[in-house]
């Protein structure tokens, strides 16, 4: 169990890491998944067809799937990811020192499968609020999207924030998988680097890995329960 306090350090920046990749995905999973959602249930077939197709492809696709063509795909349409290349977020990645083009492959590949069950969360949450309101508002004249925005959204999101925070710690624990699709230095990397590069037992490494990702998942769904019960006392 030395390699628990001999390696901290190397525990603790696959930590940082991982927690960057999480924090990231997280946040275009939201923004994705809203937008698919919108889709979704838009009253324009086109649209609703849109949103359908992308929610039936990403959700029935393993992880590893999407990670190999982001990881293996990518690549081949651009060199150096240079069409990644967005300049409202090159400054974040240069001030977390990820900025590398496989970070980025395996961010996108998160962002794109989670928002597929992200969407899902949020149109379920759409589902919960009474038809009634939603008629009330395209009586007083309200259109698709201030519907949406003034009557349907505010509610909905009650409804939501379990299901989401599910799905975000689904997406922690599948961003293990991102470390063997060339993103170094997260905690799938350095169990790998700890165990075979430099020869320590495995059980050690993994029950330090477990715990990095324990201190990301625990929390979360304790906040999740908590904000369960408050809603099962208000209704």
């Amino acid at each position: 169990m030395n390699v628990l306090i001999d390696k901290f350090d190397v525990f603790a920046g696959g930590f940082w890491l991982t927690l960057q990749i999480c924090f990231l995905a997280a946040i275009g999973a939201l923004i994705l998944g809203a937008v698919v959602a919108v889709l979704r249930i838009s009253p324009v077939p086109p649209l609703r067809a849109v949103g359908t197709t992308y929610v039936n492809i990403f959700r029935n696709l393993p992880l590893t799937v999407v990670l190999f063509f982001a990881a293996f795909g990518l690549p081949a349409l651009g060199s150096n990811a240079d069409f990644l290349r967005i300049p409202g977020l090159e400054s974040i990645f240069s001030r977390l020192g990820t900025d590398l083009p496989y970070f980025r492959f395996g961010l996108i590949a998160l962002v794109l499968y989670t928002a597929a069950f992200v969407c899902e969360a949020l149109r379920s949450g759409v589902n919960a609020v009474p038809a009634g309101q939603a008629e009330a508002a395209r009586s007083l004249g309200l259109t698709f999207g201030q519907n949406l925005r003034h009557v349907v959204l505010p509610q909905s999101w009650k409804a939501s924030v379990v299901p989401l925070g599910s799905v975000i710690i689904a997406m922690i624990k599948n961003s293990a998988l991102v470390g063997f699709f060339g993103v170094v230095g997260d905690l799938s990397q350095t169990a790998d680097q700890l165990t075979s590069a430099g020869g320590y037992p495995f059980i050690p490494v993994a029950i330090g890995i477990s715990v990095g990702y324990l201190i990301m998942t625990v929390p979360l769904g304790a906040l999740l329960d908590r904000i369960e019960k408050r809603q099962a006392v208000a209704r």
